[in-house]
C-alpha cells in the first residue's frame, strides 16, 4: 500500500514501482523503524493525539512486530511494500486497524528515514570499532610472537634499513586506531535526532523533540528541520572513514602478499585463507587478502557515487537521497568482512625467520650505519654519504656485503676508518641504534608494543548509575589521600551525567566529572585512577575526553591546578597565575584540606579565543 495514493487517480506502473520502490534494500531498517515509531508513539501521547490505552496498544503491536522482524528479517525484503515504513505500517494496520494510521500523525517519511538511517548507522558503528580492535589484537599477538624477528624494510620496493617484524604490525596499528578514532568522531557527530522535523518545516504538534531525542538514545535534538530531513553528511563522512580504512587494509594485505611470494618467502599464509589454481596443482594464491585489495575500491567507489549524487542537490529533501543507503550498506558489509579476512590472515601466518634474516642482512642496508660511523669519525655527513657510496660499488663488484669486506678497502677510500667499523654493521647494531621515539630498536619497539597493548585495554565512555559505587570509592580514596575532594554518593548520583569513566577489561578504573557553574564556567572534579591499575594512560584519556567536551560546549580556556605539571606539560598545558582564576572557583578551595598549605600551581590550555573558562582541580 502507497502511502501518497490519495492525490493520484491512476497508480504507478510496473517499471516505475521498480525502479521507484526501495524496500528490497531498506528493508535493513526494520528494526530502527519500529524502534523510532515506538519513541513517536509516547510523543504523541504526551500531546494528546493519543490516549493512553491507544499508546499501549501501539506498543505492544509494534513490541510483537520487532520480534516477527528479528526472527525472520529477510521476509520483509520480499514484503512487496514501497519501503521499509510503508511495510511498518501496513503490518499494524493488520495488528490493531485504523488505530495504526494516527501514528503517522505529524510525522513524515522524511524525517523517519533519516533518523532510521541515523540509529542504524550507530548500531553498526558499534560492530565496525569491534572488528577493528579484533584486528589491531590480531597485530598485536603477532608482533609478540614474532618481536626478535627482522625484515627488511622497504622504500621504492627496495630494500632500505632493516626493521623488526614487530615494527611493521605496529605501523598498521597506528593506521587503525586513526580509522577507529575517525569511528568514534563520526557516530559523536551523527548522534542527533531528526526525528519530528516532519517533511523539511517541522511538525505543527508541541513534541518534545529533546525527549524523544533522549528515548532513542541520541544526545540531543537537531536544530534546524531544513537540514535535518536533507542532511546526510554523516553517510558521507561514515563512506570517507571506510574507504580510508579499507585503504589501510589494502596497504597492509599487498604488504603480506608480497612477503607470502616466491621472490620474498618471509611467511606462509595458512591453508584457510589462500586457494589453488584450477590448471597449475603447486599454486597456493593469497586470494583472501587479494580480494581485501580489491574490494578498497568498491568502498571508495560507494563513497565517490554518494559524494556525485548529493552534490547539485537543493533543500530540502529530494528522491535522489534514497542512493544513499545501498553504497552504505554495502561499505560497511565489506569493511567488515575485509578486516575478518585480514584478522584471520594474520592469525594463521607462519614466519620464515632465517629466509627474514638473510633479507634484511642483504642489499645494503648497513650502508646508512657505515656513513654515520665516519660522521662519529669527523666526516661530514654529505661527505660521507660519498664516500659509503664508493664502498658499496666496490662491494658490488666483489660480490660481498660491507661486513665482508676488509680492512684495508674501507681504509683506502676513507683512512680514517678502524677495526671498530664492523661493530657498527652488524644486524644487530643497526637496529639498537634506532632508538629514538618511535624507533625500529627492541626497546622501542616492546615499550610501543606493551602501551598499544595496554590501550587495546581501556575504554572511556560517559558514566551512568550503575557506575556510581566504582566512582564512589575512587573518589573517596584520593579524597583520603588529600589529592581530590570528598563528596557524598547523592551527590554523585544527581551529577552521574557530568561523569566520565575509563573501563579496563569491563571494570571501572578511572573517573573524573565536569561540572558547569551557573556563570558559564566549568570545574573538571574528582579525576582519579585505581591505585592498582597497570594500565597506564587512563589519566590522560580522561583529560583528552574532557578537553574534547569542553570544545562542543565552546569553552575556551582550560585551567589546572595541579601538583604534577609535568603530566600537564606533556598535554599541552602553559604555567600561568592562580590570580587569573575566578573568585567564585577559588572559593571551592576552602573545602580543601590543603588550603594552608597548598602546593597546586595553576596551568592552563586555550581551545579558543578566551571568555568563558574551564578549571581543573585535582591531582592525578
Amino acid at each position: 500500500m502507497a502511502l501518497w495514493g490519495g492525490r493520484f487517480a491512476a497508480g504507478p506502473d510496473a517499471a516505475f514501482q521498480q525502479f521507484n520502490d526501495s524496500l528490497p534494500f531498506d528493508y535493513v531498517l526494520a528494526e530502527q523503524d519500529i524502534t523510532g515509531s515506538k519513541a513517536w508513539a509516547n510523543a504523541l501521547q504526551k500531546v494528546g493525539v493519543l490516549s493512553a490505552e491507544e499508546c499501549e496498544q501501539l506498543q505492544q503491536a509494534l513490541d510483537e512486530l520487532l520480534g516477527e522482524v528479528r526472527s525472520d528479517p529477510a521476509a520483509v525484503a520480499v514484503g512487496g511494500d514501497e519501503d521499509i515504513h510503508s511495510f511498518v505500517e501496513a503490518a499494524l494496520i493488520a495488528k490493531v486497524g485504523d488505530l495504526a494510521k494516527k501514528l503517522h500523525t505529524g510525522r513524515s517519511r522524511n524525517d523517519q528515514v533519516a533518523t532510521d538511517l541515523r540509529l542504524w548507522c550507530r548500531q553498526q558503528s558499534e560492530v565496525l570499532q569491534q572488528a577493528l580492535q579484533q584486528t589491531q589484537q590480531a597485530l598485536l599477538g603477532l608482533a609478540e610472537r614474532e618481536q626478535g624477528t627482522v625484515i627488511p624494510g622497504y622504500t621504492h620496493l627496495q630494500r632500505a634499513q632493516p626493521v623488526l617484524l614487530a615494527h611493521w604490525c605496529l605501523a598498521y596499528v597506528e593506521m587503525l586506531q586513526r580509522d577507529s578514532e575517525r569511528l568514534e568522531d563520526a557516530v559523536t557527530r551523527l548522534n542527533k535526532s531528526p526525528l519530528g522535523c516532519g517533511a523539511l518545516a517541522g511538525t505543527a504538534y508541541p513534541v518534545d523533540r529533546e525527549a524523544i531525542a533522549s528515548e532513542l538514545g541520541f544526545s540531543q535534538a537537531t536544530r534546524n528541520s531544513l537540514d535535518s530531513v536533507s542532511d546526510r553528511d554523516f553517510v558521507v563522512e561514515l563512506l570517507s572513514t571506510a574507504s580510508l580504512s579499507m585503504l589501510h587494509l589494502s596497504r597492509l594485505a599487498e604488504d603480506l602478499i608480497f612477503y607470502n611470494s616466491g621472490e620474498a618467502g618471509f611467511i606462509e599464509l595458512a591453508d584457510n585463507v589462500t586457494s589453488g589454481s584450477s590448471l597449475m596443482p603447486q599454486k597456493k594464491n593469497p586470494d583472501a587478502l587479494e580480494l581485501v585489495r580489491g574490494k578498497s575500491g568498491r568502498v571508495v567507489g560507494s563513497l565517490t557515487g554518494l559524494m556525485m549524487t548529493l552534490k547539485s542537490l537543493p533543500l530540502a529533501y529530494n528522491k535522489d537521497m534514497q542512493e544513499d543507503k545501498e553504497g552504505l550498506f554495502d561499505a560497511f558489509t565489506t569493511w567488515q568482512a575485509s578486516l575478518a579476512m585480514v584478522t584471520s590472515s594474520l592469525h594463521g601466518l607462519t614466519v620464515n625467520h632465517d629466509v627474514c634474516r638473510k633479507a634484511a642482512q642483504g642489499g645494503y642496508a648497513n650502508a646508512t650505519e657505515l656513513a654515520d660511523y665516519l660522521v662519529s669519525k669527523g666526516v661530514p655527513f654529505r661527505q660521507a654519504h660519498h664516500n659509503v657510496g664508493e664502498l658499496v660499488q666496490q662491494a658490488i663488484q666483489a660480490q660481498k656485503p660491507l661486513e665482508d669486506m676488509p680492512l684495508g678497502a674501507f681504509q683506502a677510500v676513507v683512512p680514517v676508518i678502524e677495526q671498530d667499523v664492523y661493530e657498527w654493521l652488524t644486524l644487530d647494531a643497526l637496529l639498537e641504534k634506532r632508538c629514538a621515539l618511535g624507533g625500529t630498536s627492541p626497546q622501542r619497539v616492546n615499550e610501543a608494543l606493551k602501551s598499544a597493548q595496554q590501550q587495546q585495554k581501556i575504554r572511556i565512555r560517559d558514566a551512568n548509575l550503575g557506575d556510581i559505587g566504582a566512582i564512589l570509592d575512587l573518589v573517596q580514596h584520593w579524597a583520603g589521600a588529600g589529592e581530590n575532594l570528598p563528596r557524598a554518593k547523592d551527590d554523585i548520583v544527581h551529577s552521574i551525567n557530568e561523569f566520565a569513566v575509563t573501563e579496563v577489561d569491563g571494570k571501572v578504573m578511572g573517573c573524573a566529572s565536569l561540572y558547569i557553574y551557573t556563570t558559564g564556567l566549568a570545574e573538571i572534579r574528582s579525576l582519579g585512577v585505581h591505585r592498582h591499575t597497570e594500565v597506564r594512560g587512563q589519566g590522560r584519556m580522561l583529560v583528552s575526553y574532557l578537553l574534547k567536551k569542553a570544545r562542543l560546549l565552546q569553552l575556551n580556556r582550560v585551567i589546572v591546578l595541579t601538583r604534577v605539571p609535568d603530566f600537564f606539560e606533556q598535554q599541552g598545558f602553559s604555567h600561568c597565575s592562580k590570580d587569573s582564576l575566578p573568585e567564585k572557583v577559588m572559593k571551592d578551595c576552602e573545602l580543601c584540606p590543603r588550603l594552608a598549605n597548598c602546593d597546586e600551581l595553576a596551568m592552563d590550555f586555550h581551545l579558543q579565543p578566551p571568555d568563558e573558562r574551564l578549571i581543573f582541580s585535582t591531582a592525578l
